[in-house]
């Protein structure tokens, strides 16, 4: 029976021993967007925050190269930057998620690129134990495709919604060009995430 001092909820008969290796499953939804955009994803309870920042990034379809922080427990975390120090963020290196967690964190905010600001709510919904011969990371679900790098944020992917729906629209045939042709918003491919996040050593 799970104890009081447990941070995750878990059935009453599940019983987890201390040798048993043990994931976090975590749902990512994306800020500010409907219908959502969000992925349900398993890591091990070891991970730190650089390796989540990989995981978070590759799960939902972003390709990187921007900045990003962490918001768990009203504290940030992030890479320091020596040209813009900031000291409210504390560096995110050999920061492990668990102790976080144990510490009563259920949900915290994981910010992607400061310019467009995409928000994502991350809620720890349990704590699994790993299934044996599978990847130590893995996308279980979701719904929905990210929307493109450098888009301008939510209002500037509603803008590139609409612009690739109106043939007439002055943006159409740049904007349809940018993005390769054609962009389905709806599209949502778990073998290709897992491919993907097959790459993550923990």
């Amino acid at each position: 029976m799970a104890s009081r001092r447990s941070p995750i909820p878990r059935a009453g008969t599940r019983r987890l021993t201390r040798s048993a290796a043990l994931c976090y499953q975590l749902r990512i939804e994306l800020e500010d967007i409907e219908p959502m955009i969000w992925r349900r994803v398993l890591v091990p309870d070891t991970i730190a925050l650089p390796k989540l920042h990989v995981v978070l990034l590759w799960t939902m379809g972003w390709q990187g190269g921007h900045p990003h922080e962490f918001e768990i427990g009203r504290q940030r975390y992030g890479i320091p930057d020596e040209d813009w120090p900031d000291a409210g963020c504390l560096d995110e290196n050999r920061v492990r998620l668990k102790p976080l967690i144990e510490a009563g964190v259920r949900h915290f905010t994981y910010l992607y690129d400061f310019g467009d600001h995409w928000e994502h709510r991350i809620v720890v919904e349990d704590r699994v134990p790993a299934e044996p011969k599978t990847a130590s990371v893995r996308c279980i679900a979701g719904e929905n495709a990210c929307p493109p790098e450098d888009v301008g944020g939510v209002p500037g992917y509603f803008e590139f919604l609409a612009a690739l729906r109106d043939p007439a629209n002055e943006e159409h045939e740049t904007l349809r060009r940018w993005i390769g042709g054609s962009f389905d918003p709806t599209h949502f491919d778990l073998a290709e995430i897992n491919e993907r996040l097959a790459d993550i050593k923990i």
